[in-house]
This record gives C-alpha cells, sequence and structure tokens, in this order.
C-alpha cells in the first residue's frame, strides 16, 4: 500500500461524523465507557460500539478494562493534535440555540485540548510566558522560566525525564494562537486543577475558572482572565 493511500484510508476512517464526534469528545483527555460516548455524541450504544471497534483497530483510540467495564480514550498526544489541527481548519459551527451558545462560549474560553489548558485563558498563558520571558518565541522554556514554575511547584527535572515532548507549541483552533502542549501544559493544568483554580465541567471538555483561580491567576501572571 503506498503513503498516499495510506493517508487517503486515515482521513476516510475518522470523515464519519460519528467518529469524528468520538474524538473530539476524547479531546478532554479522559477515558469514557462506550454508553457515556454514546450519549455525549447522540447516537445508539450499537452504533457507537461499531464506531469504536474501527477506531481501535487503526490505533487511534485505546480500551482499558475494569471490572467489566471498558473504558476509551485517545492512543496519544499526536492523535489528538491531529484532531485538534483539523478544528483549526473547520469552519466555525452554526449556533442554532441559546444552549449551544452557552456551550461554544465556555468552550471558547476555556477547555482541554486532551491533557493541556486551550481556549482563551491558555494562550493568555502562553502569551504571557513570552512576555515575562518565561517561554522563549519557539516555547523553550527559559532559565527564568524554570525557575518560576519550580517556585510555582513544577518539578521541571521529572517532566523532562518523561517520554515525550517537554514543551511545543499548539495551534489553538478558536483562538487561531498558540497555547502551551506538551508534558508542561500537563503539569499546568494539574497543578491548576490541585489547586482548585479551574474545574472541569460535567458532559464537555469546557473547563471553569473559579473565583479563587481567577484572583490567583491575577496574582501570578498579573492577568485577568
Amino acid at each position: 500500500m503506498s503513503i498516499a493511500q495510506q493517508v487517503a484510508n486515515t482521513a476516510l476512517l475518522i470523515s464519519y461524523p460519528s467518529r469524528a464526534a468520538i474524538l473530539t469528545v476524547l479531546l478532554d483527555g479522559r477515558f469514557h465507557t462506550a454508553s457515556e460516548l454514546s450519549m455525549l455524541i447522540g447516537v445508539k450504544p450499537q452504533t457507537t460500539s461499531y464506531h469504536l471497534s474501527k477506531l481501535i483497530e487503526q490505533n487511534m483510540i485505546v480500551v482499558e478494562s475494569q471490572g467489566r467495564h471498558r473504558y476509551f480514550g485517545i492512543q496519544n498526544q499526536e492523535i489528538a493534535k491531529t484532531v485538534e489541527a483539523l478544528l483549526v481548519l473547520s469552519p466555525p459551527a452554526k449556533i442554532k440555540s441559546l444552549r449551544q451558545s452557552r456551550e461554544d462560549a465556555a468552550i471558547r474560553y476555556a477547555r482541554t485540548c486532551y491533557d493541556h489548558i486551550a481556549g482563551y485563558v491558555g494562550v493568555q498563558i502562553a502569551d504571557t510566558f513570552i512576555q515575562k520571558g518565561y517561554l522563549n518565541l519557539d516555547f523553550s522554556l527559559t532559565a527564568e522560566g524554570e525557575q518560576f514554575l519550580e517556585e510555582f511547584q513544577v518539578n521541571i527535572k521529572d517532566m523532562k525525564k518523561k517520554r515525550r515532548s517537554f514543551c511545543h507549541k499548539c495551534l489553538d483552533w478558536s483562538e487561531r494562537r498558540h497555547h502551551i502542549a506538551g508534558a508542561l501544559g500537563l503539569a499546568i493544568l494539574e497543578r491548576f486543577l490541585d489547586l482548585g483554580w479551574v474545574v472541569r465541567q460535567p458532559k464537555t471538555r469546557a473547563l471553569s475558572v473559579t473565583a479563587k483561580g481567577k484572583d490567583a491567576i491575577r496574582e501570578w501572571l498579573s492577568i485577568d482572565v
């Protein structure tokens, strides 16, 4: 099989709306059961199971079993980046209700992009890191940035030992600018969650910044989110 044919087959695999919907839901970085995914994308359970099997065959997603339950998640960060890149290329969805408008605003404000913070809040953090000299324009961490994050109780040395990119830019589909991805992006998200600065919204990958979080981020980075 030629490389061109392999690319075409992969594109065909995710061209089905239900499969694309599954992958988009899984951009929250969490594992979901088939029944949860069925409810979130609005298709019948048997249809969801069929599409999940196709995505597993092509190593797009992985499955983990715990007792009688099976949980599905995106295979790796590279696949998540590809799905996010397709969202960058896609035209905005048409808003047909007040509920959709609110959901769209929440997603654009702050969300998980696999395992890091995206949306307006994520881009604001990245921009401020560059302005303050913590990140270079290529998103490499400076000595000042390393010291700043160590004071924030982010263990830089441990992150650099991980078998993944330490820090890289990720193009944000809603802001059309970059946010922080890689091990560093994950560490910042986890720290924000631990401190109660952000909380996950149910049934979506949107994040809510708490009142405590807004005050703390203002003090931490001198920005209002």
